[in-house]
């Protein structure tokens, strides 16, 4: 995807609906196809987790990369309501001393 109208900056975006962890070897796939596509930035999110080896090496390349495991992208999709719903809200009330001081 193209970072700006112009397309001087590509973000190369890669999702996979796996159980097993996303491993170092993937990653490193993946920072090759953003070679491939001229890509600077990329996204790598995953249903599942990624190893150690993977987050390390992610922290290590040139490229601007970030992962995406499970956990994060539930927290993504409840922030930003995508792919979710509400079932139901509660309301807490607390009481306001302000207003019962002010008439004294």
């Amino acid at each position: 995807m193209k970072e700006d109208i112009l397309g001087l900056d590509k973000i190369y975006l890669q999702g996979k609906r796996w159980t097993n962890p996303v491993s170092r070897p993937d990653i490193q796939a993946f920072v090759g196809s953003l070679v491939g596509f001229k890509a600077n930035k990329g996204i790598y999110i995953t249903t599942s987790r990624f190893t150690k080896e993977a987050i390390t090496y992610s922290e290590s390349i040139d490229k601007s990369l970030i992962l995406i495991d499970g956990m994060k992208l539930t927290e993504l999709m409840f922030l930003y309501n995508v792919g979710v719903s509400n079932v139901q809200i509660f309301t807490i009330k607390r009481m306001d001393l302000d207003f019962f001081e002010e008439g004294l």
